[in-house]
């Protein structure tokens, strides 16, 4: 019997669960066997779940969970260094070159788990069976617009925190923007046609910006991209890959230019394919952006765990993405399932 163990998100800032109850009750349903950690901070309580039928287990309890049980959960591991005994789904940012990357499939490779990486469960066609990256560009888009109102009263973007729902999240903005009069931020999305830059395009155009959709079309030729910087805000919604071409150079920095808001929804500062290489780190709740130019001044937006601004449509939307995919996870076998742990060994074999 398929055991599935969902574990509590250990990283600040993270309500997100990729598992709700009425999915939790359907893998029941179907023989399955699962397991609900204590949260204090997940977005949907302990009840719902236990009502469905899981069990529960303490919080972070999942390194003495049964051999046999699938851990799943979202966001990266406690980085202990500690051996990793079970199979793990979960993002593990561990393919593109990442320091933090090889350090975890040494992990793996120490205690002889294996990783089923969210980003390589993907169909026939390469296409992940299931993504946050619609409400990854809301929010990113959301965050780049709270950057450049505070621009316009000379300030840098202060912390944010997680939004009720997207209607608040709304009425927030509209709020700040009437604050600073009738102007609206001019706007280019690359990667426009894509479900991260879907959400980007549908936040701004809600309120009222201009928005130039770009995707592989315009950035075909390769670079250079001047129009980027005839713009306001650019929200970059390509995730980096080899052959991405970088958008925003160095000399960027100080050519003559329109563009003070960067949001960097891929935030893949540590690739080797980022194709925005102006900065270095990815940026938190706490200090939303980093000033990477003064005169005149440029601020890039580049949290990692930007679904997590509004949890509640972000964790339901991509958990009923996933389940028919976890509902298959009693044998993985399956074509989903091989593929997602052909990628794992060929990166396991390159350390």
């Amino acid at each position: 019997m398929a055991h599935i163990w969902l574990r509590a998100e250990q990283r600040d800032n993270e309500k997100r669960v990729g598992l709700t109850p009425e999915g939790a009750k359907s893998l029941i349903a179907r023989g399955m066997h699962v397991t609900v950690e204590e949260s204090p901070t997940r977005v949907i309580p302990l009840e719902p779940y236990m009502q469905a039928g899981c069990d529960v287990a303490d919080f972070a309890s999942w390194p003495s969970a049964p051999s046999d049980a699938v851990i799943f959960g979202l966001k990266e591991l406690p980085e202990d260094g500690t051996p990793l005994t079970h199979k793990h789904i979960l993002f593990g940012h561990a393919y593109k070159g990442q320091a933090s990357g090889r350090i975890l499939l040494e992990r793996f490779r120490a205690g002889g788990g294996t990783l089923f990486d969210l980003e390589s469960l993907v169909d026939e066609t390469g296409r992940r069976v299931a993504a946050f990256g619609y409400w990854a560009g809301y929010a990113g888009a959301a965050v780049s617009v709270m950057a450049w109102i505070s621009q316009q009263t000379g300030d840098i973007c202060g912390p944010v925190s997680a939004y009720e729902n997207k209607d608040t999240l709304l009425a927030d903005l509209n709020a700040r923007l009437a604050d600073i009069g009738d102007t609206r931020p001019n706007s280019i999305v690359i990667g426009a046609k894509g479900r991260v830059g879907s959400g980007a395009s549908d936040l701004l155009a809600a309120l009222g910006c201009n928005v130039t959709p770009w995707d592989i079309e315009e950035t075909a030729h390769g670079g250079p991209f001047p129009e980027i910087l005839a713009h306001d805000i650019f929200v970059n919604s390509i995730f980096a890959r080899e052959g991405t071409p970088v958008f925003v150079p160095h000399d960027a920095l100080t050519a003559q230019r329109q563009l003070s808001v960067i949001g960097d929804v891929a935030c893949d500062p540590d690739s080797a394919f980022n194709p925005i290489p102006i900065y270095d780190r990815a940026t938190s709740w706490s200090a939303p952006v980093l000033r990477v130019a003064q005169a005149p001044v440029l601020d890039v937006m580049a949290i990692d765990n930007l679904p997590s601004l509004l949890p509640l449509e972000s964790s339901e939307d991509y958990a009923a993405q996933l389940l028919p995919t976890l509902q298959t996870v009693g044998d993985l076998s399956g074509p989903v399932w091989t593929r997602a742990l052909a990628e794992f060994q060929k990166h396991i074999t390159m350390l």
